[in-house]
């Protein structure tokens, strides 16, 4: 089996080389990542530069771009054949509710979806995590599934993982996205040359976390595998502007 890894964090983060160490254990693994860390970064493609790929010590592509353009050069140029699946992470932090669409990981593992390959989000439940090696063998566990059992349509799974030892977890459980409130406002600061910037403000807290969401399983020491899709068409909808429109 071949397995395309890349992330958001860059190719030197901890998540990436946990990751990395469990999967190459049974499948033949390519690591593409961003030279730096590209949190926020979404589904972006560099469109007004060229973009170089190298080669560190440890076997590891990098690039000079967002995570989006690691896994399309990789699956478009780089590669000499197309991977079984392509993995994104492991996160350090959480991808769940609304995150999902901001988040560089999710984007990373969507362009492996969007070029036909089944492909994997994996993220921890907060920054600054301790247990990467949790989050590692519960992908190594999704692998070997697939492995055994494939899948029966084309497939994009967000998994979030919770910060506790792997004996910890309360087992795995399939969701939905939950929501946020809206973000806290930004944060307005004065450079030393008296120029003011913004940082953005943390996202907000959980206003529907209920049972059944990522939010609620990850705060109940479960690992929250939730399905995601690209068609951003509200197909339920569409009958309404119809009339809408001929008002």
């Amino acid at each position: 089996m071949k397995i395309l890894i890349s992330n958001d964090d860059g190719y030197f983060a901890p998540g990436l080389n946990t990751l990395a160490s469990h999967i190459a254990k049974l499948a033949d693994i390519t690591v593409v990542a961003p030279e730096r860390n590209r949190s926020g970064a979404s589904n972006s493609l560099t469109l007004d530069r060229p973009l170089s790929v190298k080669k560190a010590s440890n076997g590891f592509f990098y690039v000079n771009g967002t995570p989006t353009d690691c896994v399309h050069i990789a699956l478009t140029g780089l590669m000499d054949s197309m991977p079984d699946m392509v993995i994104s992470g492991i996160n350090d932090g959480a991808n769940m509710g609304d995150d999902t669409i901001y988040s560089g990981t999710v984007a990373a593992a969507t362009e492996g979806y969007l070029l036909g390959i089944p492909s994997i989000a994996v993220s921890m439940s907060q920054h600054n995590s301790t247990y990467f090696e949790t989050a590692a063998r519960v992908a190594v566990e999704l692998v070997q599934h697939y492995i055994e059992h494939g899948f029966a349509s084309p497939t994009l799974l967000n998994v979030n993982v919770p910060d506790v030892p792997y004996e910890a977890l309360m087992g795995r459980t399939v969701t939905r996205l939950g929501k946020r409130h809206k973000a806290e406002p930004v944060i307005q600061l004065k450079t030393p040359r008296n120029e003011t910037v913004y940082w953005v403000g943390a996202a907000g807290t959980p206003n529907d976390g209920g049972e059944g969401t990522d939010f609620y399983a990850v705060a109940n020491n479960q690992v929250s595998i939730s399905p995601i899709q690209v068609d951003l068409t509200k197909h339920a909808q569409l009958a309404e502007i119809q009339t809408w429109l001929t008002k």
